[in-house]
């Protein structure tokens, strides 16, 4: 099978699944190897970019979806009526950065960094979903661990936890120490003075 072939059909299986789908569900269909596979994905995200197409093809983790160009994505709302994505407060942007750079970590510690009590921002972006519960830490009373999710890793177009922690900004907060962390704000009201966010692609 020839990689024009398997981008083909890599393309008509992420096409009609209409939402992501595993790596390994398109290597039991074309019993091609993990290397070929990566090869076509590669080849046809590449394709995609190239000729300016309204599609992109984006990878979360182990799956493969396409999804809109983020620069049409008013239109897309337009045409289908949907609702624009909310924007992100600023202090929800603060409790992503910390959780996004040291995750898994638990709510005191978010509050220590910030020098506030974030509990309003933390169920809030647990409701959105772009963070998650990760178990809880063995120490007395057990407190929840929190990590960003797939849907976080979508909406700001990173692959993974890893290509994550390759943010310059990211990495310069996991490397420095926590007491030297600056006290991001002196209130977390949880009011939503909204910060612009980047437009989302639309699965």
């Amino acid at each position: 099978m020839t990689t024009q072939e398997l981008m083909s059909i890599a393309e008509a299986i992420v096409f009609t699944a209409g939402e992501p789908v595993k790596r390994e569900r398109i290597l039991l269909a074309t019993e091609c190897t993990q290397a070929q596979l990566e090869e076509a994905l590669e080849a046809l995200k590449t394709r995609y970019a190239l000729q300016n197409s309204g599609i992109r093809l984006s990878f979360v983790g182990d799956t493969v979806a396409m999804c809109s160009a983020a620069e049409y994505a008013d239109y897309v709302r337009r045409a289908l009526e949907m609702t624009k994505a909310p924007s992100l407060s600023l202090p929800s942007l603060e409790v992503l950065a910390i959780v996004a750079a040291n995750q898994p970590v638990t709510r005191a510690y978010i509050d220590q960094v910030r020098g506030v009590d974030s509990a309003y921002t933390v169920s809030s972006l647990v409701e959105k979903g772009f963070i998650e519960e990760a178990g809880r830490l063995d120490v007395p009373g057990r407190p929840i661990l929190y990590q960003t999710s797939a849907e976080f890793l979508r909406v700001f177009h990173v692959r993974d936890v890893e290509e994550l922690l390759e943010i310059p900004e990211i990495a310069a907060l996991r490397a420095m120490p926590q007491e030297d962390a600056p006290v991001l704000d002196k209130q977390d009201s949880g009011q939503d003075n909204e910060v612009s966010a980047a437009d989302v692609p639309v699965l």
